[in-house]
């Protein structure tokens, strides 16, 4: 099932819910990412949640894999539908975070891990992170990687979900920040399409947020991408 996830990046619970106040029909999911969760803790996602709405809280967890470990026991504990760790973490390090999220009878959400950002070019990736592959071969590989360690997907540009769906099976998940509207700006994003691009390229959830939260009208923005990317 293809979705759209709107990133609510705003810095505080009162700007999210009256944004969120705007949906009167729609319950979209969402993104809950660092500057909101650093912001406002728990309590934004149980009120999200009592409103209606999925989360996929966008963490980006990265450290040596009994922190990790640890740190998902916490999170588990939050009616979240999606959350995420960097694949550069390593498998052992994905694997930790996983037996960490599952829940004593089984369940757990969605576990999806960064490839590699859409704000990164394959050349900062090879001067400043002195990776040497391609950056269509390394996001395959950090797939790999994640797949191994028994997730749900990954977080990639649109452009490479094909591959990765080539690399992983088709079942695997795909979650494409990096979406613009045909003719919009691509503010600090390097690696970009529109929402009917990533539905050809494979995407099974594309997150938006700019294009969206900051529209004149936000509800129509959001129609409009669930138009073009659902169909």
């Amino acid at each position: 099932m293809k979705d759209v996830i709107i990133a609510c990046d705003f810095p505080n619970a009162e700007e999210t819910l009256a944004f969120l106040d705007k949906f009167k029909e729609e319950k979209p999911f969402l993104k809950i990412g660092m500057e909101l969760y650093y912001g406002a803790g728990n309590e934004i996602v149980k009120e999200i949640k009592r409103r209606g709405h999925k989360i996929f809280l966008d963490l980006k967890l990265h450290d040596i894999p009994n922190t990790v470990r640890k740190a998902m026991k916490v999170l588990s504990a939050l009616d979240v539908d999606m959350v995420n760790v960097h694949a550069a973490g390593t498998v052992d390090m994905m694997r930790a975070a996983k037996e960490g999220l599952t829940r004593a009878d089984g369940t757990r959400p969605l576990l999806i891990a960064v490839t590699q950002l859409t704000s990164t070019s394959e050349e900062t990736m090879q001067k400043e992170l002195l990776i040497n592959a391609g950056i269509g071969e390394t996001i395959i590989k950090y797939a790999r990687n994640a797949a191994e360690a028994g997730l749900d997907g990954v977080v990639c540009s649109p452009l490479e979900a094909g591959i990765v769906k080539e690399a992983c099976g088709k079942d695997f998940l795909t979650v494409t920040p990096g979406v613009r509207f045909a003719g919009g700006s691509v503010d600090d994003q390097k690696r970009v399409t529109t929402p009917g691009r990533a539905r050809e390229l494979g995407s099974d959830y594309i997150v938006m947020g700019r294009p969206i939260t900051a529209a004149e009208d936000p509800v129509e923005a959001f129609r409009r991408a669930v138009r073009e990317f659902v169909g």
